[in-house]
C-alpha cells in the first residue's frame, strides 16, 4: 500500500507558546466525515474530529518546537523542525508526505508542498486538526499557571487582550522574545532600567 502522510502546523503567528505540527496517515477503510481546515471548524468540532482521527488513522505523530528554538532559529525553521519531528514520530514510514504550505521540511521520503492543502487534502486537514487541538491544549495548560495572560481565550495570538496583559505583567518565559511586540516591550523595559 502506498502510504501518504499529511503534515501541517499550528501556531506560527502567536506571540507565545511552542509551534506544533502533526503528521497523519489516514486509513482508507475507515473514512472520517467532516475533515476540513482546522481554522474553519468550531473548537467543539475540532476536538470531536481529533478523537476520531486518533482512533481511526493508521498512524499519527504530534511534535513541537519550543519557544527557545523559535527564538534561536526563527519561526520558519522551527516550524519545519516540528514538522520533521512529527513525521519521524509516525509508527510507520509513509512513501510520500504532503505538506501544507509552500515549504517542505527535510524528510526521509519524497515530500510535496501544497498551498491551501489543509482545505483540499483530507490527510492534511487531519494533520491540521491534530496540530491545532494539541497546541490549544498546551496553551490551556500554560494558562493554568499564568491565568493573568488569558491564554485560554486567545491561545497566545496577538490580540488587544494579550497586548494589554503583556503591558501590565511583562513577558513570561513562554513568550517569543524574537517576535516584534514582545521584543519591543523587552527593549523598553531594559531602557527603563538603564
Amino acid at each position: 500500500m502506498h502510504l501518504i502522510c499529511g503534515v501541517d502546523e499550528a501556531g506560527r503567528g502567536p506571540l507565545a507558546g511552542p509551534v506544533y505540527a502533526a503528521a497523519v496517515i489516514l486509513d482508507p477503510a475507515r473514512p472520517i466525515e467532516g475533515l476540513a481546515d482546522s481554522k474553519k471548524l468550531s473548537e467543539r468540532k475540532r476536538e470531536r474530529l481529533a478523537v476520531d482521527i486518533r482512533e481511526k488513522a493508521l498512524a499519527f505523530g504530534i511534535a513541537w518546537a519550543s519557544v527557545e528554538e523559535i527564538d534561536s532559529i526563527n519561526i520558519l525553521q522551527a516550524t519545519l523542525l516540528a514538522m520533521r519531528r512529527a513525521v519521524e514520530a509516525l509508527s510507520m514510514q509513509p512513501a510520500e508526505a504532503l505538506i501544507d504550505g509552500n515549504r517542505c521540511p527535510l524528510l526521509a521520503m519524497p515530500a510535496r508542498a501544497i498551498i491551501g492543502g489543509d482545505a483540499t487534502e483530507p490527510v492534511i486537514s487531519a494533520a491540521s486538526i491534530l496540530a491545532k487541538t494539541a497546541r490549544d491544549a498546551e496553551m490551556r495548560r500554560i494558562h493554568e499557571a499564568f491565568p493573568q495572560y488569558g491564554l485560554d481565550r486567545h491561545k497566545g495570538y496577538d490580540t488587544a487582550m494579550h497586548r494589554a496583559a503583556l503591558l501590565l505583567h511583562g513577558p513570561a518565559g513562554f513568550h517569543r522574545r524574537s517576535f516584534g511586540p514582545v521584543r519591543i516591550l523587552l527593549e523598553a523595559q531594559q531602557g527603563n532600567r538603564a
